[in-house]
């Protein structure tokens, strides 16, 4: 009896280092963004907050204001010096981070990315709002659908984002392009801009390309600083409702433009939702979990989600450890449905 109480034990003991072990608030992520003060990745790391919350890991926000893949680089650093498990990013730079994070995978932290990819080898899971064909080809449509029947033909138009380096925007963009070549043969791009994710440089952009081209039809902007800013550059110039903009962007940072029918149309993805799997999926693999290219992962909230091929995104870069998860589904917004989201 003495000896099967003392197994007994041990067993109890066992077990609750076990449970101890694999005990959700002792995994610890940091939820990275492009920058802070930005409707879009304010709205995601709501969602990545809420998350931890519902199912009991750390998780700390963790930007700067400023758009730097400096400062990206100091952030990771300073989170693998603090022991967090897993970094969850937006990366500025699809090489810049590259360094920081191989270091942090080789400290045993986990690496996820969302909204924006880095180098697949420099991550595990790239939490993906769509595919470059997706995005792209909405990006086009929303434009195209806005226009006159002459316009449709020979439409004038311009893109207008972030950087030329940045990972997401730019392979839309190309898509974009080829899209564009094949769809609408007659269509005349006047130029690409850059504001850098800065609100101000793009609201001098958006109205430089407006002076400087008056008779542009359409004005494409998959970034969520140069959407609104260039909605405000037509309001300041008096051109409100004289040309298409449209793009990506929060309903929240949008919704007064489509109200008084600067913008009539625009898209984007659950961005609270996208940090919540950005999150999630982080503090996952933290835990302990392993996946291959095929696995499906179940999300609390949300449903089992398919780990994909790095080849939905063009990439040649496979490994079993290596993927991308979709998000379910993307949503156009007008003065019919915006009220319905409050992100």
């Amino acid at each position: 009896m003495k000896k099967f109480a003392v197994a007994l034990a041990v067993v109890m003991l066992l077990v609750g280092a076990a449970a101890a072990v694999a005990a959700p608030k002792d995994v610890s992520v940091v939820f990275i963004p492009k920058l802070t003060g930005n409707m879009f990745f304010e709205s995601a790391a709501e969602g990545a907050l809420a998350m931890a919350k519902e199912v009991g890991f750390e998780c700390k926000y963790d930007g700067s204001p400023e758009a730097s893949v400096a400062n990206q680089v100091q952030i990771i650093n300073s989170a693998v010096n603090q022991g967090f498990n897993a970094i969850s990013v937006s990366s500025l730079s699809p090489t810049g981070l590259s360094q920081a994070l191989q270091n942090a995978k080789k400290r045993g932290v986990k690496v996820v990315t969302w909204d924006s990819d880095v180098d697949p080898k420099d991550r595990a899971i790239y939490v993906n709002q769509g595919t470059p064909e997706i995005l792209g080809a909405m990006l086009v449509d929303m434009a195209y659908d806005q226009m006159n029947d002459e316009q449709k033909k020979s439409a004038k138009f311009a893109f207008f984002y972030s950087s030329p380096t940045v990972t997401d925007q730019n392979a839309w963009v190309d898509f974009a392009k080829k899209y564009i070549a094949e769809k609408h043969p007659g269509w005349e791009m006047l130029t690409v801009q850059y504001g850098e994710q800065d609100a101000q440089k793009s609201l001098q952009i958006g109205q430089s390309i407006l002076q400087t081209y008056p008779d542009i039809d359409a004005i494409i902007c998959p970034d969520s600083t140069a959407l609104p800013a260039m909605a405000q550059a037509a309001k300041n110039l008096e051109k409100a409702g004289k040309v298409i903009i449209t793009g990506f962007a929060t309903p929240s940072s949008m919704r007064g433009f489509v109200k008084d029918d600067t913008v009539k149309a625009f898209g984007l993805w659950d961005c609270k939702l996208q940090g919540a799997i950005g999150a999630y999926i982080a503090y996952w693999l933290a835990d302990g979990n392993t996946f291959k290219v095929g696995d499906f992962i179940d999300v609390p909230g949300v449903g089992k989600l398919k780990v994909e091929p790095n080849s939905i995104q063009g990439y040649d870069y496979e490994a079993e450890d290596s993927g991308i998860v979709l998000l379910p589904e993307r949503v156009v917004f007008t003065k019919e449905n915006i009220d319905n989201y409050n992100f």
